[in-house]
């Protein structure tokens, strides 16, 4: 069954970044149709005419940023966190992103030294015991 997000209320302009901080203070989750209503907003941020990432577009950091990590030890996705990619370091969008994406995946170029920086051990140990 395909069923229809409820357009936003009016004024609506809470972002992912706000719903998450609002979760961490004072309820337990978020979701739907407010996490649409947050990307929709997010979307109407973008200036007309930008160009977005498309598979196989390689960036570089140009200074240290924070980033979302996901791990895949034993599944498509077992875990991850925040981490810091580095200035010079490149990564490449590896699969097909959603249409006016507000996010993409991308893996480093150099993913081994990258990901021994950035996922504590204790990660990466605790799924292969």
């Amino acid at each position: 069954m395909n069923r229809q997000t409820p357009p936003a209320p009016p004024g609506w302009n809470k972002t992912i970044q706000d719903l998450s901080d609002e979760a961490k203070k004072t309820r337990s989750a978020v979701g739907s149709p407010e996490v649409e209503w947050a990307r929709d907003y997010e979307r109407s941020l973008i200036p007309a005419g930008m160009r977005f990432p498309k598979m196989g577009d390689v960036y570089e950091a140009t200074r240290d940023v924070e980033v979302r990590y996901l791990t895949s030890w034993s599944a498509p996705f077992t875990g991850g966190g925040w981490g810091t990619l580095k200035k010079g370091e490149r990564a490449i969008i590896n699969c097909e992103p959603l249409p006016r994406p507000i996010a993409a995946n991308a893996k480093a170029i150099n993913y081994a030294q990258v990901e021994e920086e950035m996922v504590p051990e204790s990660d990466c140990t605790h799924c292969l015991i």
